[in-house]
């Protein structure tokens, strides 16, 4: 059986800067060939970014990516690097499809081509377009009608994009049809909860459908609410594992296959779903036997909660890092989400860069002051205390406010004096809220909701204790200090804006409310499926109405991380102005 030595490249690129990921092609593809890779891959819309979203759209970005890749082709060439055939994914635009109402301006492609001798070989676009959850490309792309098989070494090499693998039919059995002995997909699939066990059964079904071994090369890194965690993973063609990468770690999967020739009598014409197959012959001759043999290696798996609080940093890492920003600041109130969102600052971007700041009021009880500044203490950020007590008695003074109005009163001078620091001193403000009460509409408007993110705002309450846990036996384990404060994860949760004041004196115990949540909000059930799965009929019809009434709230918050199957954003679109209430 001929060998090939495949290098798949999971690495993060950054949306709209294409000059920087040509750069980052052309210094991973070196490094592929200082390991004496045959052939190379990167992943989906390498050269523009992943999700371009209405950029597609913009007829000057589709040509600059069309020139990068011609340039990006010749360069390779120029720089002793043209003899190694290059996968890689970029944004194109088709010139048979006839415009009309409905279909993409310039009608845009969600291509790939392979790159070789100074010349794009091949193109291909997305066959199976997403338009679930996040993915609007149907929206905005136009899908290929072709197979692309690429000739390597005497093997057969057939190509997909990310989604032409999610979905039956298409790529996955016309590479069957097509009589290839390798798949390759190139993805930027987006981190979900879970996701990796659901991908891995995925990868291996479809390997077994295709009848050969199959590759799928993720990306990493973060694109605004949006955070990939690589994971990269072969399998031969019965499904068995070769190879699998670390999630939310850059690098070059190297990995040596024995392949199958390519037959004689190959396959063309057209076979699935109308697709063409489109065949290109690079090489004939299969590569030398050799001794030492790459076996690509298993990553170990994450368990749960260090797979999340990863993701969590690798988002916000991604967010500050490709914004061009360098430090965060953070209101700390002694609470565990600000201790939590800290820790996570902390880990992403360094504690020298992460600014705190107590804002104490005359109900800021003495032990959560002492827990912000043991928090600063414990990570080593930048930390301040600055009272909010005078301006409060001076709105107090001329507006006389009491109740509601009173409690939010001082949270909107804390997210005052946040932004007026973020101005003054060039910060970002992180933004402490978590998916329990953005769901229900805990968060005060222009207060505690200010910030240009918030890293836990896809985190249920109970996960944010289950992560700050988790964080402090990280740190334990490895000698280190434990970041979180004791009395921050086993105090009851309060807002402290009244004397006595804890969360349960409205809200039910957060491991309850969260199941129903979780049903409400990520599964769409509605309050009788609820009820019927043992809560309080009373109870889910109040939160549901809480839920129901926070959207206007949720609109205004800002981005962050994503973790679960449907994030507060583009998972979820409901109508704000809405007469729709569950009843029983």
């Amino acid at each position: 059986m001929p060998q090939l030595r495949l290098a798949l490249n999971q690495i993060d690129s950054h949306v709209g800067d294409i000059a920087a990921n040509a750069d980052s092609v052309v210094h991973w593809t070196r490094h592929s060939a200082e390991q004496g890779a045959h052939l190379v891959a990167f992943p989906e819309m390498m050269l523009t970014g992943y999700p371009v979203e209405d950029l597609a759209l913009r007829g000057s970005f589709v040509e600059a990516s069309r020139a990068a890749l011609r340039a990006l082709a010749e360069r390779l060439a120029a720089e002793g690097l043209g003899d190694l055939p290059v996968v890689v994914g970029y944004l194109d635009r088709t010139e048979k499809a006839v415009p009309r109402l409905g279909r993409p301006a310039g009608s845009p492609e969600n291509a790939a081509a392979v790159l070789h001798r100074g010349e794009v070989v091949l193109r291909f676009a997305k066959h199976h377009l997403p338009n679930y959850g996040v993915f609007d490309e149907f929206r905005y792309f136009v899908p290929g009608d072709t197979q692309p098989v690429v000739r390597v070494r005497g093997v057969d090499v057939a190509l997909a994009i990310c989604e032409d693998l999610w979905q039956d039919g298409g790529r996955v059995p016309a590479t069957r049809a097509a009589g290839a002995g390798l798949l390759i997909s190139i993805n930027a699939s987006p981190y979900e909860r879970n996701k990796d066990d659901l991908r891995l059964d995925l990868v291996r079904r479809r390997a077994r459908e295709a009848g050969c071994t199959l590759a799928y090369l993720a990306m990493i890194g973060g694109q605004d609410e949006l955070v990939f965690d690589g994971d990269s993973v072969v399998v031969d063609a019965d499904g068995e594992v070769v190879a699998r990468a670390p999630q939310f770690s850059e690098g070059c999967v190297l990995v040596d296959l024995d392949l199958p020739a390519a037959r004689a009598d190959a396959p063309e014409g057209v076979v699935d779903d109308g697709l063409r197959i489109d065949r290109v012959i690079l090489s004939e001759e299969p590569v030398e036997p050799y001794g030492t043999v790459v076996a690509g290696g298993y990553a170990d798996r994450l368990d749960d909660a260090e797979e999340i609080y990863d993701a969590l940093v690798v988002g916000l890492r991604a967010y500050v890092r490709k914004n061009g920003f360098r430090s965060v600041l953070i209101g700390l109130s002694g609470g565990i989400d600000s201790a939590l969102v800290a820790a996570v600052a902390c880990d992403a971007i360094g504690a020298q860069n992460v600014y705190g700041v107590s804002m104490p009021s005359k109900y800021s009880s003495e032990h959560s002051r002492g827990d912000a500044a043991d928090l600063a203490e414990r990570t080593g950020l930048n930390f301040r205390t600055v009272s909010i007590e005078p301006m409060f008695d001076a709105y107090m003074g001329s507006l006389g406010l009491t109740g509601l109005a009173e409690e939010n009163l001082q949270s909107r001078l804390r997210g005052t004096l946040l932004m007026a620091l973020s101005n003054q001193e060039g910060h970002i403000v992180l933004a402490p809220g978590n998916k329990s009460e953005l769901a229900v509409g805990y968060s005060t408007l222009y207060g505690d909701s200010v910030g240009a993110y918030g890293p836990i705002k896809d985190v249920y309450k109970s996960d944010v204790f289950l992560l700050a846990r988790y964080r402090n036996r990280r740190a334990a384990e490895r000698g280190e200090t434990p970041p979180i404060p004791e009395n921050s994860i086993h105090k009851p949760p309060s807002a402290e804006l009244r004397p006595g004041q804890v969360d349960t004196d409205s809200l039910p115990d957060y491991p309850v409310l969260d199941a129903i949540l979780a049903r409400y909000v990520d599964r769409d059930q509605g309050l009788e499926s609820i009820v019927a799965a043992g809560f309080d009929p009373e109870l889910v019809a109040r939160t549901l109405r809480m839920v129901d009434t926070a959207e206007y709230k949720r609109r205004q918050y800002p981005p962050g991380t994503k973790i679960s199957a449907k994030g507060f954003g583009k998972d979820r679109r409901l109508p704000i102005t809405n007469g729709w209430r569950e009843r029983a």
